[in-house]
């Protein structure tokens, strides 16, 4: 454990159970966060992809795309 660590955990036990716990919940849900994003893009990937199979969604080759980005930027 790292100076800072220390320090923080040191200041964190000086707290009352009530504001812990509330400190704790912060850092829980600071975790979370990122796994909910990933969730999210998981589910979005996947239905991209179905899209993409059942013929909803077409796809174009990549040259095309690009020559599309190219004239649409001059």
């Amino acid at each position: 454990m790292n100076a800072a660590l220390k320090t923080l955990v040191a200041e964190a036990l000086k707290l009352d159970t009530h504001e812990r716990m509330e400190f704790v919940q912060v850092l829980l849900a600071s975790l979370h966060e990122g796994a909910e994003l990933d969730e999210a893009w998981t589910a979005e990937i996947a239905q991209r992809i179905a899209d993409i199979e059942s013929g909803i969604e077409q796809t174009i080759p990549m040259a095309q795309a690009l020559a599309q980005v190219r004239n649409n930027l001059k």
